[in-house]
């Protein structure tokens, strides 16, 4: 019998699966290789219907196929509150689709092989706020002495990925460098490159399209996501410490149009937000950046580009309403190869704490140091604080941190922090609501919903008041 019923759940049953691990190819093909077809194999019910799904040799699958099921025929389903333990890579094959229910956790558990989950197909992970998916690594590694252990390699779509949902979504502690074993090399995906360490997210459709909101990005030790093409929405999320020895928080080639909005970013390596056009792929990369915070980024950085936000290669890049907090530069540009003459860089807002930090907060077009006409700079250390609710400036702050190589570099993330604005902050007024986004009108629709952009603020940053 080549199909197996989930049953309905109302029946309040549990499941076990045993599933055949997903094996890679053969390794004498240089482009294009073969893989196992998926097998599902239901072993025995009981009456708890939230049992863990556990594959200690690989990966775990099951196939919606009765017709009356809230997913299409054949697509693979992990169930909600399940854990799969992958010691391999994963891969979604082409013309696929894997639903990933909430409260799901992904335990990537092999330090040798340092998985990578690879998505040839669709990608459809449904969250809550109150219980979220998680990607991560054995219990042991979750902790600030293994930051960036580089332990697994990231979520790698395929260019014939199609549709990627990440909805309340925790993606933490990737980052590993590939090798001639690795799924991304063989499948010729990212940078094609043994020795390269591979990002949190990565797309490349240009005709594609993807929607990341909701979600948390933390501890990978590259690029938090990293976008080669396709319409985009990065809505609400957080995006905290990225980066050993580079990196950057969300970063965009060409082939783009997409709208990145209310993101707070904090700790980031090189960039924030890095924004190009460098790959000439069509369209050119055309993106708005509104209501983002960002908060001591760039610092780990010493050469030019660390900073806030870094444009360059002819992207054409709408920039209003973020809200930069000690960072090491203002918005930069490539001064031997800039950004699009469209491109719009104000109004946003520069917080500095130090006098340092004020001073590369200037702007400087010779330099490639670039401050707007309806920009907020401060004047002086400690003028115009947005006065976030919660969170303290600590005492030691060193921009240039990377550089000077004074040891103080920012503090670990907190939980408890608040980046809401007091009541009475300068930053509550100065935005503008006046231009049209990509995805506002007509959004997205990913498995059949749409998803919109949202609405501008007139405060500047990822949060207004309580």
């Amino acid at each position: 019998m080549d199909d197996w019923y989930l049953l309905e759940q109302g029946l309040n049953c549990k499941i076990n699966y045993l599933l055949i691990e997903n094996q890679l190819f053969d390794k004498m093909k240089k482009l294009y290789f073969f893989f196992l077809t998926l097998l599902v194999l239901p072993l025995f019910f009981s009456c708890d219907p939230k049992e863990d799904i556990e594959t200690p040799d690989g990966t775990t699958d099951s196939t919606a196929t009765d017709s009356t099921s809230k997913y299409p025929v054949n697509a693979i389903v992990w169930p909600k509150d399940t854990t799969v333990t992958l010691t391999n890579h994963y891969i979604v094959p082409v013309d696929s689709s894997l639903y990933i229910e909430e409260g799901a956790t992904i335990i990537m558990d092999d330090t040798i092989v340092r998985p990578e989950f690879i998505v040839l197909g669709n990608l459809y992970c449904h969250g809550t706020k109150a219980d979220p998916i998680t990607f991560t690594v054995a219990e042991k590694y979750r902790n600030e002495a293994h930051r960036f252990g580089r332990y697994w390699g990231g979520i790698i779509c395929g260019y014939e990925s199609k549709e990627v949902l990440l909805d309340y979504v925790t993606v933490e502690y990737g980052g590993a460098q590939t090798t001639e074993e690795s799924a991304s090399f063989q499948y010729q995906l990212f940078k094609t490159e043994t020795g390269e360490g591979v990002p949190g997210f990565h797309f490349c459709n240009t005709e594609g399209k993807f929607v990341i909101e909701n979600c948390t990005f933390r501890n990978n030790a590259e690029d938090q996501i990293y976008i080669t093409g396709g319409q985009s929405i990065i809505a609400n999320n957080k995006v905290i410490a990225n980066g050993y020895d580079g990196g950057d928080a969300i970063n965009y080639k060409s082939g783009c149009l997409a709208d990145v909005c209310y993101n707070v970013i904090y700790d980031a390596n090189s960039n924030g937000l890095k924004l190009s056009n460098n790959g000439a792929f069509d369209p050119q990369t055309h993106i708005f950046c509104y209501n983002n915070t960002l908060v001591n980024c760039g610092w780990r950085r010493p050469k030019v580009k660390g900073g806030s936000i870094w444009l360059e290669m002819n992207v054409y890049a709408e920039l209003y309403n973020n809200l930069m907090f000690d960072c090491r530069w203002a918005c930069k540009q490539d001064i031997s190869d800039p950004q699009d003459s469209r491109s719009v860089i104000t109004p946003n807002y520069y917080f500095a704490s130090t006098e340092t930090g004020v001073t590369q907060y200037q702007g400087d077009e010779s330099k490639g140091q670039l401050v707007g006409a309806s920009d907020i700079v401060s004047a002086s250390a400690g003028d115009k604080n947005p006065n976030f609710v919660n969170f303290t400036i600590q005492n030691n702050v060193d921009v240039n941190a990377g550089s000077t190589k004074s040891g103080n570099v920012p503090q670990t993330f907190s939980s408890s922090w608040d980046f809401h604005l007091s009541a009475g902050s300068p930053a509550l007024t100065g935005g503008t609501t006046n231009f049209t986004r990509h995805f506002g009108t007509s959004g997205l629709t990913i498995d059949g919903v749409e998803y919109k952009s949202p609405d501008p603020a007139v405060y500047f940053g990822a949060y207004g008041t309580n």
